[in-house]
């Protein structure tokens, strides 16, 4: 069960991904999660770097989805303001938003990457799915309670993976 949660590759960031390796691998489609992966909780608008760099996953022929387990209030601006299709009330880990994404847009597994900042979500959520999972840091230590609360949780699975040699934080790969 514990291997559930192992990544498949870790990076620093978002803008450190591999993007080519993964084009190359027939990854297609790019799940990112929103909250901690692509902006700090609490920002509510992209900004220009960010803008920016998914216009360059764009034009490597990406499809960019935002799976969130936020609201739609909450999610909109971000597809709105880097023009990407997105998912809100995911309710990540459980897979049927997943599975709407992988039937709309006629997907295979192989084909999709899901990059987050979550053990309990993004990582549990992708390897669920079978997809490539991609943990990053998360890009900010302020968070919300809840929040908090799932990275104590977190932090118990991470120790039980260091423990049995599959994963310690910090160590990159892909």
């Amino acid at each position: 069960m514990l291997e559930k949660f192992v990544p498949d590759k870790y990076y620093k960031s978002i803008f450190d991904i591999n993007y080519k390796a993964l084009k190359k691998s027939g990854v297609t489609c790019l799940i990112f999660g929103l909250n901690n992966t692509l902006v700090p909780e609490g920002v509510n608008m992209p900004d220009k770097k960010l803008k920016d760099f998914m216009e360059d996953l764009k034009d490597m022929g990406f499809e960019i989805i935002i799976v969130s387990n936020r609201s739609k209030k909450n999610v909109l601006p971000f597809k709105e303001g880097l023009c990407v299709d997105s998912a809100y009330l995911s309710f990540k880990p459980f897979k049927f938003k997943y599975n709407k994404i992988v039937k709309l847009f006629n997907y295979k597994y192989y084909n999709v990457a899901c990059i987050g900042s979550n053990f309990l979500f993004d990582i549990l959520g992708a390897n669920r799915m079978k997809f490539t999972s991609i943990l990053v840091n998360p890009v900010s230590i302020d968070e919300y309670a809840v929040t908090k609360l799932n990275r104590k949780i977190e932090n118990i699975i991470v120790d039980k993976l260091t423990k049995k040699g599959l994963f310690k934080r910090g160590n990159y790969y892909e």
